[in-house]
């Protein structure tokens, strides 16, 4: 295969979003006779027609939508590139790329990364949440520094990644105040029979909840399964149910949902690691977070 031209490819890539040679012609300000052509030497070179011809319309065949799915990637990262050069403020900013899983609580996220915040180095962070094996996915190609995660690395996972234990905490089981007053009395075997809003089977936290009520012999009432733990606390701050978070943001919860603690318990932990593909972790970014979270995670 000769060398890829990549204009050719932005060409075909304008074209696959416009819908059409014709709309591609005004974004690009070329005539559509050259847009057509260029694609055609594209075609050439890869050695494959990308787009099946119905009419007087342009329709990607499977070949297109592969090579759209790179274009994609490619055209992307270019813009994200362009922006981080267009907005460095005072200088070349450190770049922080950070997945946080799902079943990751918002404020633990939080709390685990508010320390690299604090470098004294100017500090672009870049976020992205999802379920924990896309993000090792992104993380085996490097287009992640680190995934926290409350669990740690799948063993059925092919990525080559290292775990790297931040600490762990209890957790606290929290109420509106018309649910507490009926539920808090008795703890933990007030919670017999109590509304619960219970995290979804991704969150590694779940399997210790169940084995916790089985061992204290109290059958919470399912009402609700949340896969979002935002979203379950949500729900337990409008009353539907009692629910469990991590004890190291317990006061947290209370200010931002407006609920009561009825209990808590350390022999249910949740651990929280940052998974990276460095045995030794070396960006200062991750050194900061590791070195600050064992402390604030007890306290």
């Amino acid at each position: 295969m000769s060398t890829m031209n990549y204009k050719h490819l932005h060409y075909f890539w304008v074209v696959a979003k416009a819908g059409g040679i014709g709309r591609a012609s005004e974004r690009l300000h070329l005539t559509p006779q050259t847009i057509s052509g260029q694609i055609s030497l594209f075609e050439d070179v890869l050695g494959y027609k990308l787009f099946n011809r119905i009419g007087r319309r342009l329709e990607l065949n499977d070949a297109g939508r592969v090579v759209l799915g790179y274009a994609d990637e490619i055209f992307t990262l270019g813009e994200e590139l362009q922006e981080v050069l267009r907005f460095r403020p005072g200088g070349w900013p450190l770049q922080f790329r950070v997945g946080v899983a799902d079943a990751v609580p918002k404020a633990i996220a939080y709390l685990l990364l508010e320390p690299a915040m604090e470098l004294p180095e100017s500090l672009r962070i870049v976020c992205r949440e999802g379920k924990l094996t896309n993000l090792l996915a992104d993380l085996a190609v490097h287009r992640l520094d680190i995934v926290i995660a409350d669990s740690p690395m799948p063993a059925n996972i092919d990525v080559r990644g290292y775990n790297h234990l931040l600490g762990e905490c209890g957790v606290t089981f929290f109420a509106t105040d018309e649910l507490a007053k009926e539920y808090e009395k008795g703890f933990p075997k007030s919670l017999d029979g109590a509304p619960f809003l219970m995290p979804g089977e991704d969150a590694a936290v779940r399997p210790r909840l169940i084995r916790w009520f089985e061992k204290e012999k109290v059958r919470p009432r399912i009402i609700g399964e949340f896969d979002d733990g935002a979203l379950l606390q949500a729900f337990g701050g409008a009353g539907k149910g009692i629910f469990a978070a991590p004890s190291a943001v317990a006061d947290q919860i209370i200010k931002q949902y407006g609920v009561t603690e009825i209990g808590r318990t350390s022999l249910v932990t949740e651990q929280f690691y940052a998974i990276s593909v460095e045995r030794q972790l070396t960006h200062p970014a991750v050194v900061a977070i590791s070195s600050a979270a064992r402390e604030s995670l007890i306290r």
